[in-house]
């Protein structure tokens, strides 16, 4: 496994480092091999954040949590992800079985000034699918929307979760 293990105001120990390969290789169990996957361990104040990212097959399992101890966030966010597995475990199975992995997002920065402006772009592999695994793919990166190519209609759609707990399309229409 290719595990990258980046800190933001935060020297990486090799006992932090052997920590964090320890707990994602655990979702080996789950996932089967994971050739690639990222942690981003930051420090803010008394804030200790741990953001992990995992490609599969074009799918991304991503999950973050913070709390006052770096080695519970670690915890906290691999059960976050063994729980998210567990759910959509059957649809994740049929993408994940026998293919290769998906290129991670990189976002680019911007600088900021006084007017608001973009400060984060994310790039992704843009692939046809259906709206049930384009909702699955928002719950599983965390995010309250997702873009994506309908593989129904080929055109440019967003789901998003709504205020009632229910899923929302927005379609195109010329």
């Amino acid at each position: 496994m290719n595990l990258i293990v980046r800190g933001k105001n935060l020297p990486i120990t090799d006992a932090l480092r052997d920590y964090v390969e320890k707990r994602v290789r655990k979702m080996e169990k789950f996932l089967g091999a994971i050739e690639e996957a990222q942690a981003t361990l930051t420090v803010e104040k008394e804030r200790h954040r741990v953001e992990v990212t995992i490609p599969l097959n074009g799918l991304l399992l991503r999950g973050e949590e913070e709390t006052g101890d770096m080695y519970s966030s670690v915890d906290m966010v691999m059960d976050k992800l063994e729980k998210q597995v567990a759910k959509y475990k059957t649809r994740l199975a049929k993408k994940v079985k026998g293919r290769a992995l998906g290129e991670l997002a990189v976002p680019e920065r911007t600088v900021e000034d006084e007017e608001p402006q973009i400060i984060r772009t994310k790039r992704f592999a843009f692939k046809p699918m259906p709206v049930e695994e384009a909702i699955m793919q928002m719950n599983l990166i965390g995010h309250s929307f997702f873009v994506f190519s309908n593989a129904e209609t080929e055109e440019v759609n967003v789901v998003y979760r709504r205020k009632d707990g229910h899923y929302g399309l927005i379609e195109p229409e010329f």
